[in-house]
């Protein structure tokens, strides 16, 4: 949106899932960056995801995926703890952003912990489609999240965690009803 200014990206993935944390990131593209594999981490496989997650990391000027668990999720919600791991990304980048682009149609006014001014944002429906620092947010905060939930699957057994990440696919609701529910899961989520 504006090439000239660092600008951040930011998504997150698995804020429908039933377990597990909410994962959000931020990225910093330098300008003119081009990739014309990247978009947004739903419509990728989980291998060209995996293939363009090393060179995101790489290429940016600035990147970070920050975890929001499910115990914080439960206490303010979904949509809270979405933005908050966000702003937490954001806080986190090595690089300060002068602007930020959002995918959806929410987030909070983002105040600069360094220089404590309020760095303007725009929400974008659909934007991990349209922006390329927002589509590279959103396959970093999915593979970081596939990653951990694959672990979770070793520790967890039963659910098919690395094969559905938590989100309600049958195969987890009938593991929920077969062996309850693990410390991971979202209590405040309605089967």
């Amino acid at each position: 949106m504006y090439p000239d200014i660092p600008e951040a990206g930011c998504d997150e993935a698995g804020r429908g899932c039933l377990c597990g944390p909410v994962s959000c990131a931020a990225v910093i593209l330098p300008p003119g960056f081009e990739c014309e594999e990247l978009n947004d981490s739903k419509q990728l496989s989980a291998k060209r995801r995996e293939a363009l997650r090393p060179i995101i990391e790489r290429e940016a000027l600035a990147w970070a995926v920050v975890m929001v668990g499910p115990e914080e999720i439960d206490r303010i919600n979904i949509l809270r703890a979405s933005i908050a791991g966000m702003q937490r990304a954001l806080d986190a980048l090595t690089l300060r952003p002068k602007h930020i682009l959002v995918d959806g149609n929410r987030f909070s006014p983002y105040r600069d912990p360094e220089s404590f001014m309020d760095i303007p944002h725009h929400t974008v429906v659909k934007g991990d489609g349209k922006y390329m620092s927002i589509a590279a947010a959103s396959i970093l905060a999915k593979t970081h999240r596939d990653e951990l939930m694959i672990r979770y699957n070793e520790e967890y057994p039963g659910y098919g965690w690395n094969r559905n990440a938590g989100y309600p696919t049958k195969e987890h609701r009938e593991a929920i009803a077969r062996l309850g529910i693990t410390p991971i899961h979202r209590k405040t989520f309605r089967m």
